[in-house]
């Protein structure tokens, strides 16, 4: 099968898909959406680091903590599969840098810099061939404040001020205030570059790489991961969200429905079970079933895939909550078997 079929294949299985499962786990879940007994204004608990402007050095401190002693892949995926979920998406590296696998690149890593030791992406990857359900990976390319040069300080976010009153953009601009001395490029062939790399290249066949926040990134930025994608991984999808028009499919904003499709295009909705996409306890806003059950088929409908979210405890257990909606997701899937 030469490039170009394998690409179509990829296209044809993603379209018959329909339905897939996400994962947002990471040094974050630690936290749980607190710091120094606070709660941030923002609902999204991944994004914690930032909002509450953490040091580096305090942040990667959690490693020491992380030692989520029930993570269970087996289960994970069993849950993902009995729900109709036909593929699962997981965070290999999130905004803050850490990546939870082993990496080359840098030691702030699940292996090397916690006491679990453990490759978590490639213990989910052996869990999902194991099952039956198409692997894909999440990689932050832009953001990045673990790194000096990791982009997002050329976007001012305009909706919010930070605790100190300022308009904040989405850099690490606490470690790093001078924006001038930041220069995007040099983390995306320091870090981003090399790092996807390993993950075409270290986890097997991968169904999908899913990108996120494409601010600072270039044309030809977006090109090259494009191209290291097709060379890796010839079937292997890019959403949208890889910037500058380059991805396989469309991803709209975070639980957003699409109004209009086009029946010769890819789409993709993303959603949370609640309002955070990381573990976060005292967002109690969780999504029935009945609505769960209608967003699914509203973009079933539309000939929109539907990645719906869950969030792990920091002991590697996924909440009751969403434990409860899998288990109803999978008592509808049987029944129309």
């Amino acid at each position: 099968m030469n490039n170009s079929d394998a690409l179509m294949a990829g296209k044809k299985w993603f379209k018959d898909a329909q339905f897939g499962g996400m994962c947002h786990w990471g040094l974050y879940t630690l936290l749980a959406g607190e710091w120094n007994g606070k709660k941030p204004w923002h609902p999204y608990s991944e994004w914690i680091q930032n909002v509450m402007c953490i040091p580096n050095k305090q942040y990667g401190a959690l490693a020491k903590a992380f030692n989520p002693i029930m993570f269970n892949p087996d289960e994970w995926i069993m849950r993902v599969r009995d729900a109709g979920m036909k593929y699962f998406v997981f965070t290999s590296k999130h905004h803050d840098g850490f990546a939870m696998y082993r990496t080359k690149v840098s030691k702030y890593n699940v292996v090397d810099a916690t006491p679990f030791k453990r490759d978590v992406v490639g213990e989910i990857a052996e869990s999902c061939r194991k099952y039956g359900v198409k692997f894909g990976l999440y990689y932050s390319q832009d953001f990045d404040w673990n790194d000096p040069d990791g982009g997002g300080y050329t976007s001012l976010d305009q909706k919010h001020t930070d605790l100190g009153g300022q308009v904040r953009n989405r850099s690490n601009y606490w470690d790093w205030p001078d924006s001038s001395k930041k220069d995007f490029s040099r983390y995306f062939e320091r870090k981003c570059k090399p790092q996807v790399k390993e993950i075409l290249t270290q986890y097997g066949d991968l169904c999908l790489i899913w990108f996120d926040t494409p601010h600072t990134i270039s044309a030809e930025q977006s090109r090259q991961l494009r191209d290291m994608v097709r060379k890796y991984q010839p079937s292997c999808l890019l959403n949208s969200r890889i910037g500058n028009g380059m991805g396989d499919y469309s991803t709209p904003g975070d639980n957003e429905l699409f109004s209009k499709t086009d029946p010769t295009k890819l789409y993709e909705t993303v959603g949370t079970m609640n309002d955070s996409w990381g573990f976060y306890p005292a967002d109690k806003n969780w999504k029935s079933l009945e609505k769960i059950i209608t967003i699914r088929e509203k973009c079933k409908e539309k000939g929109v895939n539907y990645l719906l979210n869950v969030g792990p405890d920091p002991l590697g257990r996924f909440p009751a909550p969403a434990v409860s909606l899998l288990e109803g997701l999978a008592k509808k899937a049987a029944k129309k078997i």
